[in-house]
This record gives structure tokens, sequence and C-alpha cells, in this order.
């Protein structure tokens, strides 16, 4: 269940949840991974983009505004930058999620994931 933190403009979901969210709405849904590209190639999200937080500013017209934006990082720090970036940027936060526990817990839960520059 998507929990929202008192001043924070997205939800909170864990690695489950977000696999939930994915597969229940593929069409409306995206992940984002804003993780490094020596991060990314390790392992990430099936069918994620791969935008990393410091180049989100100059690219966010690559994130849809109407579909449920979904971003992951390694530890939910810079995922959740990236919630904040794109709330301040006009996107509604009721469509931003932070995956709060990481890349290494989508991957450690089975979740699909591609290697290398795969998407």
């Amino acid at each position: 269940m998507p929990r929202q933190m008192p001043g924070e403009p997205y939800s909170r979901v864990d690695s489950v949840e977000a696999r939930q969210m994915v597969e229940t709405n593929p069409e409306g849904t995206i992940v984002i991974d804003v993780r490094r590209d020596d991060e990314w190639v390790t392992g990430h999200a099936t069918g994620a983009v791969h935008i990393p937080v410091d180049d989100l500013p100059g690219r966010m017209d690559e994130v849809p505004e109407d579909k449920a934006i979904l971003f992951i990082c390694a530890a939910g720090v810079r995922s959740g930058l990236a919630c904040e970036l794109a709330a301040a940027m006009g996107y509604d936060s009721e469509m931003l999620y932070n995956i709060e526990d990481g890349t290494p817990s989508w991957i450690g839960a089975g979740n699909p994931t591609s290697y290398g520059n795969e998407p």
C-alpha cells in the first residue's frame, strides 16, 4: 500500500508493491532508474527507462505526465530527489512514486531484471 510522509509530494512503495503496480497497469506505469551508468549495467528493472538523476532536469521531456511514475535508485535517496524534482516541475503528486527499497531489493525479490544496456 503506497505511503505518503508529511511534506513529501510523492508516495513511497517497496519493490514488491512496485512490481504489482507495473503488472496491474503496464500501459499506465513507467519505471525510471535514476542511478549512474555504472550502476545501471549491473542490473535494473526490466523495461525501466534510464535517466541518471543529474541528467533529469534536462530530460524531463522523456518523462510522461499521463502515467504513474515509479522512480528507483539504489536505496531510495536519489529516487526521492527525482520525485521532488518532478513535483517541482509540475507533475501531479498523485502520479509520483519512490521505490524506497531500491534496485538491490528489486533484484533480490526475483522481479524481472535486465543487465547491461538491455531495456
